[in-house]
């Protein structure tokens, strides 16, 4: 059959993907771009918070849409929508042929027969979430010079606005040898850049009693040939050892970024909110990263809005972002999500409320932000050719301090040819809020 894979939400849900594509290749299916060309189209749905959940839901209607044209058409349904609403699926789209939960990924294959089968009516398959893969045979699908490695799969830190535990489950950490086992096979496949990912990789080895075990990973990813630049998203805060900071300093292909979603920084949102630790420990661990690792790039993720959030406190959060500044910073407005702790709070504030502090927590981002860009201009940074921006006609590239699709990129002129996935000294000569722009002299690796 030709499938068509829609697979949204975060790089942990592609790698999902990427590993039941390889299953229904084996299986001698074959993936098509475009879902009007598509036998079968299957939605790998994110459903964390209230806009991902939206967009799930828009993809999905759009993929029943092509039945108009194409009745023979089967939607398949898989991800964090269809694990946490499968009841609603089920009830409030009878044009979907199949609902997978995430624990039954590994039966898409049989699924897909079983609903290609005259007079099967839909399917509904719902396994343990111990029985989501934690690895396996995938494909690649980002390209073919970086690609994601998923080390753990689910979280154990409850925090109270999050859906994250209800959806995937507790902390399973993957074995540390089927990492670099996979880390290996990605190195011979042109892999350059290794993006290391879980809800809380910093949490890694703990469900096996051994905290720190990311440090042992580190060690042993660093030592693969062919690996570059090794990047690490994310960490939490209340992790952050001294013997995590040494890790990152003894690897050297350890890129100097690290996202750290902090959320808030006020101590009685913090409580409120589960994130253990306090303001000062949040300072505490940005001054001996930076301290330890020299050009790091600290990204951070902040709430606004959270249930009771006073403007007193949304203001300690403006001047805490002032303060620190952060090189990267994401602010979302707080989600009430159902079955959360938070969501039953007291102090719920209007959505026009929330949305106002985050964009303008924003705005204050971007004048650090369109600084810290403007700082650049002069050097001469190592960076990575990713392709070319159809739009602009100009190469892409990231620095260290550049996560692909989260972070801005820098950019060249088209009159130098460059290749995708070969590293470039760049001379910057100019920036804008989130990009650097300059020229490009090849790199000879080290």
């Amino acid at each position: 059959m030709k499938i068509a894979i829609i697979s949204l939400g975060c790089p942990k849900n592609q790698v999902d993907a990427d590993v039941f594509t390889h299953a229904l290749l084996k299986e001698g299916h074959e993936t098509v771009a475009d879902p009007a060309e598509a036998d079968a189209i299957i939605v790998n749905t994110c459903g964390f918070i209230q806009s991902a959940k939206e967009e799930a839901i828009e993809n999905i209607l759009l993929a029943c849409g092509y039945k108009q044209t194409n009745p023979e058409l089967k939607v398949i349904v898989t991800g964090c929508l269809a694990e946490r609403y499968k009841q609603q699926i089920a009830a409030e789209m009878p044009e979907v042929d199949a609902v997978v939960g995430m624990g039954s990924n590994a039966a898409l294959p049989e699924i897909l027969r079983r609903v290609c089968t005259p007079g099967a009516g839909r399917v509904e398959s719902y396994g343990p979430k111990a029985d989501m893969p934690l690895g396996g045979a995938r494909i690649i699908s980002t390209p073919g010079h970086y690609a994601y490695l998923k080390i753990a799969e689910g979280c154990n830190n409850r925090c109270r606005y999050c859906a994250i535990p209800l959806i995937r489950g507790p902390l399973r950490s993957r074995p540390m040898e089927s990492c670099v086992a996979e880390a290996r096979w990605l190195a011979g496949e042109g892999v350059r850049e290794l993006i290391v990912v879980a809800q809380d990789p910093t949490a890694y080895g703990e469900d096996w009693g051994r905290p720190g075990a990311i440090n042992d990973l580190l060690d042993a990813l660093n030592a693969i040939e062919g690996i570059r630049w090794i990047r690490v998203l994310y960490a939490y805060p209340e992790r952050i050892t001294d013997d995590f900071i040494r890790a990152m300093v003894r690897n050297r292909k350890v890129v100097p970024y690290l996202d750290l979603p902090i959320q808030h920084c006020n101590d009685r949102i913090l409580a409120a909110m589960n994130r253990r630790g306090s303001r000062a420990e949040l300072e505490d661990v940005i001054r001996r990263l930076r301290a330890s690792i020299p050009g790091l790039t600290l990204r951070t993720t902040l709430i606004a809005g959270f249930p009771g959030e006073t403007e007193e406190e949304y203001a300690e959060l403006c001047d805490f972002v002032r303060t620190v500044r952060f090189d990267r910073l994401g602010c979302f407005a707080y989600s009430p999500e159902e079955n959360t702790p938070a969501a039953a709070m007291d102090g719920q504030l209007a959505e026009e409320v929330r949305q106002r502090r985050a964009d303008h927590i924003m705005e204050i981002q971007a004048e650090i932000s369109a600084a810290a860009m403007a700082a650049k201009v002069g050097q001469t940074l190592p960076c990575l050719c990713d392709g070319v921006d159809e739009e602009t006609g100009m190469y892409l590239l990231r620095s260290m301090g550049d996560c692909p699709e989260i972070d801005g990129n820098v950019l060249t002129p088209a009159d130098t040819p460059l290749v995708p996935g070969e590293f470039y000294r760049v001379t910057i000569t100019d920036s804008d809020t989130y990009d650097l722009y300059g020229y490009a002299e090849p790199e000879t690796e080290e």
